[in-house]
């Protein structure tokens, strides 16, 4: 069994989640550090206790400090559903990160979407480039893809957790999960042992939350050693005809990644 995390970095602290996410952190104990862009409008976001960073995503030279000492990091930061943004912020982001790590071993937890694996939506594309980085770091990890954010009922609050990403309407038909319970789930991901190496769809369901998400992590199917992708996804991108950039990312992500597997 794995050691579990006691000082993460969330990267995307002062965002609709990411508030969510450092405070569930907190509460369960762990030492939080945030890395922001603005002091002071992290400061009025963000609860007492926060180790507060300065950083950008976007400049791998300015991601040293935040990453020291850390051995975990949750990725709550995201974009718009223009190409380019989420090029450029959510996909450049994790890969800064990752290369940035430089082979040091770290719990990974990524938020990306349900319905990433949607063919042909160019944004979509890039969080999933962003998911096979993760899985091809060489890191333990959980990655997550959330419903659509809020549009939960009275009493729909039980967690469950999908694969294969099968739901792609790209409305509230393909499920809906409170932004609490994300932060919950991603923060969770951490110490249970059943989530490493996981990728699953998020939502809610009618009855109560769970207490323990242990069960509910067990039941999901690991993804395979050595693969891009989610163990029940269905995907056409084949690595060798992607975006010179991803496979510049992920050659250099590969070349560094940690020798010792788990």
């Amino acid at each position: 069994m794995n050691a579990h995390p006691s000082t993460l970095l969330m990267v995307g602290a002062t965002g609709s989640i990411g508030r969510y996410a450092v405070a569930e952190a907190l509460r369960q104990g762990y030492a939080v550090r945030t890395l922001v862009r603005d002091r002071a409008r992290a400061v009025r976001i963000l609860p007492d206790g926060v180790d507060l960073v300065i950083g950008d995503l976007t400049r791998p030279d300015t991601l040293g400090p935040a990453l020291d000492g850390v051995d975990a990091i949750v990725f709550t930061h995201g974009s718009t559903t223009s190409e380019r943004d989420v090029r450029d912020n959510d996909y450049t982001g994790v890969a800064n990160i990752l290369k940035a790590l430089d082979g040091r071993r770290t719990r990974i937890a990524l938020m990306t979407a349900i319905g990433t694996t949607r063919p042909g939506v160019a944004y979509a594309q890039w969080k999933l480039r962003s998911e096979r980085l993760v899985r091809a770091s060489g890191n333990p990890y959980t990655i997550v893809r959330p419903g659509w954010f809020d549009y939960n009922q009275p009493g729909q609050r039980k967690i469950v957790m999908l694969q294969g990403d099968r739901r792609q309407s790209g409305s509230p038909a393909d499920g809906v999960i409170a932004r609490d319970q994300i932060a919950r789930v991603l923060i969770d991901s951490l110490r249970i042992d059943a989530a490493n190496h996981t990728t699953l769809e998020l939502i809610a369901d009618h009855g109560p939350e769970q207490d323990d998400l242990a069960t509910v992590f067990t039941s999901l199917t690991p993804d395979s050693a050595g693969s891009l992708d989610a163990a029940e996804d269905v995907v056409d991108l084949p690595a060798e005809n992607e975006p010179e950039m991803f496979r510049h990312d992920l050659a250099t992500i590969t070349a560094g990644s940690p020798r010792v597997a788990g």
